[in-house]
């Protein structure tokens, strides 16, 4: 139930149900009738950030009274949940995709047998060049953009092209579509097709054309860039510096790109870059690791460029699902995560082959099963193992720690950004069955099958984590304003 007027403009809106969360890696924390307030007023700076949260609530147009007596009634919009007529409602944080190439979504699931390098020539480079013509920008990323909504993305980081026009189009379409992104014109200068590349000047130069257009013109707060050095091997010495210094003289920009992904690119890298001591080193010698930088893959790290991405507080995404389609190998999650490092997902449209944050957490929590069946000790084995909760953490708040936006995004916190999606279970053309026993709030129909609440719930949320999609994404809010609604 959805209790406002659509020709108002409420300065609070109380969004009422079951709110479920990861605040920790391996931590599910379910809140049952609970009302989280959220200041919608555009001109505070409070605007999309959530106010108050009250569990157990009985009454929350009470609860937004007494936290702030001189709301009137007619400020207050109340978005109840609790009166569903069964208790597979319930709210989770936005997923954050902290690796997708937007101008490569006309690709996705076109990979043939191809590894990374043969797909990139095949594929990926006379597709993102052909996006210098605006109309085909237009299409592919107002396209990308709705379906990432569509599937409970509320964050993203986007590769874009080279093209400085087609990426503050991206920009302007995250904007207005009511996504958070981080939106990068990529940047190469070496190894590179004759009709896809720049030289080292037109790089550095456009790029600071598309941080003006974001940072000045555009200035929406959700929208940020992020410089992009494809990878090392696209990417001269004086280019990777160059960027390191751009990030630095405009107060730590984030930046993305890709480390360790395939094999025969490691060994690339080191036949190009011969006085580094591994592909890490190249981008640490050149200053780009730092905490607002995200690394893309890490395969194949070694102990010493585990502990130099530590050291830096730079993150990682993990993209199983690209991983796997083109045979670049299996990460090593847990391993990452115990040598303190933040792990978020990416699906890396186009290698991974959907838009779906949640489709990648299956693939992440699998590709670490097939990890443990390696393992030659018991022990060792359900170590490596990740869990239901510990895979939707990375797929909330562990990509937001990865792209250093913990403190803002990824949980349900008073001070956060109120960016979620409403999920429900038994939306219409769901491809989740729930049978009447399963359900929390209802008898166990005469039969001994009766399970407490709080089990109830988390078995409800397994059966959506493994058989869940789109369908089930019922409404998307970005920063307290609805983005998305099925």
């Amino acid at each position: 139930m959805i209790s406002v007027d659509k020709h108002c403009v409420y300065k609070f809106h109380v969004f009422y149900g079951t709110f479920v969360d990861t605040p920790g890696l391996g931590r599910l924390r379910i809140r049952f009738n609970t009302a989280v307030g959220v200041c919608t007023d555009e001109s505070s700076n409070k605007n999309g950030k959530i106010e108050f949260i009250k569990e157990n609530s009985e009454n929350p147009l009470d609860d937004v009274k007494n936290f702030d007596p001189s709301l009137t009634y007619s400020d207050i919009a109340i978005i109840d949940y609790t009166h569903a007529t069964h208790s597979s409602v319930f709210f989770l944080p936005g997923f954050v995709d902290t690796h997708i190439h937007a101008s490569q979504y006309p690709n996705v699931g076109i990979f043939g047998n191809s590894t990374l390098l043969d797909w990139l020539q095949t594929y990926t480079f006379p597709l993102e060049a052909s996006l210098q013509d605006l109309d085909m920008a237009q299409l592919v990323y107002e396209r990308i953009v709705r379906r990432t909504l569509a599937n409970g993305t509320t964050t993203a980081a986007y590769y874009t092209t080279i093209d400085a026009a087609s990426t503050k189009l991206m920009g302007r379409i995250c904007s207005e579509l009511g996504q958070r992104a981080l939106v990068g014109k990529v940047c190469m200068d070496a190894c590179s097709p004759e009709y896809y590349v720049e030289s080292t000047k037109e790089s550095l130069r456009s790029c600071e054309e598309v941080l003006n257009f974001l940072q000045d013109e555009l200035n929406d707060p959700k929208i940020l860039p992020v410089l992009t050095p494809r990878f090392a091997p696209s990417c001269s010495r004086e280019l990777m510096k160059g960027l390191a210094a751009e990030s630095r003289s405009r107060g730590s920009l984030h930046i993305q790109t890709h480390l360790s992904e395939n094999e025969s690119e490691v060994d690339w890298v080191k036949s190009l870059f011969p006085e580094c001591k591994s592909y890490t080193d190249v981008y640490d010698s050149c200053g780009l690791l730092h905490n607002k930088t995200i690394l893309a893959h890490c395969i194949h790290l070694s102990d010493e460029e585990a502990r130099t991405i530590q050291k830096r507080g730079s993150g990682i995404s993990h993209c199983p699902i690209s991983n796997t389609s083109i045979t670049s190998g299996e990460c090593r999650v847990r391993w990452l995560l115990d040598q303190g490092i933040d792990v978020g997902l990416g699906t890396d449209v186009s290698g991974g082959h959907t838009c779906s944050i949640l489709a990648c957490a299956r693939q992440a929590l699998l590709v670490s099963r097939h990890l443990a069946m390696k393992e030659k000790e018991e022990q060792n084995k359900e170590r490596v193992k990740l869990t239901v909760a510990e895979a939707l953490y990375l797929a909330t708040l562990g990509g937001s720690r990865a792209l250093d936006m913990g403190e803002s995004l990824g949980s349900f916190e008073v001070g956060k950004q109120f960016d979620t999606q409403l999920v429900d279970v038994e939306s219409q053309g769901s491809n989740v069955d729930v049978f009447p026993w399963q359900h929390s709030s209802l008898p166990a129909m005469k039969l001994t099958l009766h399970t407490p609440p709080l089990i109830a719930q988390e078995n409800l949320l397994a059966k959506w984590f493994f058989n869940g999609d789109d369908r089930n994404v019922v409404r998307v809010w970005v920063g307290g304003k609805l983005s998305h609604t099925l």
